[in-house]
C-alpha cells in the first residue's frame, strides 16, 4: 500500500534528458545509461564556462602576450598593439608600487604600467626582480 502511495501521480513513462527514450529502473533516474549522463552534462558544462576558467583564460592570454613583446627586460608598446591580440588590463594577479609612485600590474611574473608619452598611449613592459618582494610575506 505505502509503495502505491509513493508512485502516485508520478509519470510512468519517464524519459531519459538527453536521448528522450524510456527510462527504466530506478524512479529518481534521469538518464537512460552513462553515456547520456556523461554527455548531458559536458554539454551543460560547455554551454555556461565558469566564471574561474574564464578569469584565468585571461590572464594566461594576458601572461603570453606579454611574455612575447617583453623580450628586453624593460620595454615600450603602443596600447592598441596589446589590446588588439586580446589584451585586458583590468586582468592581472599583483601589483607593485615603486619609489616614484608609479603602479606596476602584474600577470604572474610580467608587469605592466600604462602611460601617455607625446598624446599616445603605451605600456611600459618589466619582468618581476627579487628586489620587487616585499620585506616582510611572502617572498
Amino acid at each position: 500500500m505505502e509503495l502505491k502511495k509513493r508512485n502516485e501521480g508520478k509519470d510512468p513513462k519517464r524519459t531519459c534528458l538527453l536521448c528522450h527514450e524510456i527510462i527504466v529502473g530506478r524512479s529518481d533516474k534521469k538518464f537512460c545509461d552513462d553515456y547520456c549522463r556523461t554527455r548531458y552534462n559536458y554539454n551543460k558544462a560547455k554551454e555556461t564556462p565558469a566564471l574561474y576558467t574564464q578569469i584565468y583564460d585571461q590572464l594566461k592570454l594576458n601572461r603570453k602576450l606579454l611574455r612575447h613583446f617583453n623580450r628586453g627586460g624593460i620595454v615600450h608598446v603602443r596600447k592598441e598593439l596589446l589590446t588588439q591580440k586580446g589584451f585586458n588590463p583590468h586582468f592581472f594577479t599583483h601589483y607593485w608600487k615603486n619609489s616614484k609612485g608609479d603602479v606596476f600590474l602584474f600577470c604572474f611574473e610580467y608587469g605592466f604600467l600604462k602611460k601617455v608619452e607625446n598624446g599616445c598611449e603605451k605600456y611600459i613592459l618589466i619582468l618581476w626582480q627579487k628586489y620587487m618582494s616585499p620585506s616582510v610575506g611572502i617572498v
